[in-house]
């Protein structure tokens, strides 16, 4: 049993070839795919793929590089979204991004917040996106679970062993992508050699960060297996109880879903 915590299926590139990808995964051993959306207007196909599609389950939200384009997206839109579908089982991904500032930081953060009250309201986990943007989504995390508790997950973690123990003290759980696999990436191994067994997830992010060995070629969930393999590697631990412990903290923590 494997898990691919962080994909989009529904992507172009993606979407032309669901079947032939889907069949790629399960022959992987991937049994569950949490497929993701970043704009209302991906809603209605992510989550008719995981109506279609048996282990494909989907989320609700606005990415922060389109949050200028999504101002009208709030609270309400979110929840009434999200509670109305059995297949939504997350909240998200949402976020900051001060690495490329797609949008006003400002509205993103506008953005992160509502998200944020979404999960607290409707008990789905908060899908999280953070890059170059740290101290800020730290802040904003730790003030709004002031305000009340809320499960949530850093997606494609990439940030530093600090943040990583701020989001961890304050529940969350943390994924790691393909990402880990590279050569450079050495803060990054470091930090998932040292995540809390129960805290932690894998995923792809398809289609992008394709993990060695596949670098260069479009992402897809089957990949996941391979950075499943370089992580358990990196604790030491035999692949077949990686893949056991990140699946039993994804229904864990998307307690909305089932094997």
């Amino acid at each position: 049993m494997l898990v691919d915590s962080h994909c989009h299926l529904n992507y172009k590139g993606m979407a032309e070839q669901q079947p032939d990808l889907l069949e790629r995964a399960r022959s992987s051993g991937v049994t569950a795919m949490l497929n993701i959306s970043t704009r209302a207007s991906e809603w209605d196909a992510v989550t008719a793929t995981a109506h279609r599609e048996a282990g494909v389950w989907a989320s609700i939200g606005i990415h922060p590089h389109e949050a200028d384009a999504h101002a009208d997206i709030d609270t309400a839109r979110l929840v009434a979204r999200a509670q109305a579908d059995e297949r939504v089982i997350g909240i998200g991904e949402t976020g900051l991004d001060y690495f490329y500032d797609h949008s006003d930081r400002d509205q993103q953060r506008r953005s992160f917040i509502s998200h944020i009250a979404a999960s607290r309201i409707s008990g789905l986990p908060l899908i999280v996106h953070t890059r170059d943007a740290e101290d800020d989504t730290a802040a904003i995390l730790a003030d709004e679970m002031g305000k009340g508790a809320f499960p949530a997950l850093i997606h494609c973690f990439t940030a530093s062993a600090d943040f990583a123990a701020k989001v961890l003290d304050l529940g969350l759980y943390i994924s790691i992508s393909g990402i880990v696999t590279f050569k450079n990436a050495k803060d990054l191994q470091a930090v998932a050699r040292d995540i809390p067994a129960d805290r932690l997830m894998v995923e792809t992010d398809a289609p992008f960060l394709a993990p060695v060995p596949h670098r260069g070629k479009q992402g897809e969930p089957a990949f996941v297996a391979d950075t499943a393999r370089f992580v358990a590697g990196l604790r030491d631990e035999p692949y077949e109880h990686l893949c056991e412990t990140t699946s039993q903290n994804f229904y864990r923590l998307f307690n909305r879903a089932r094997p």
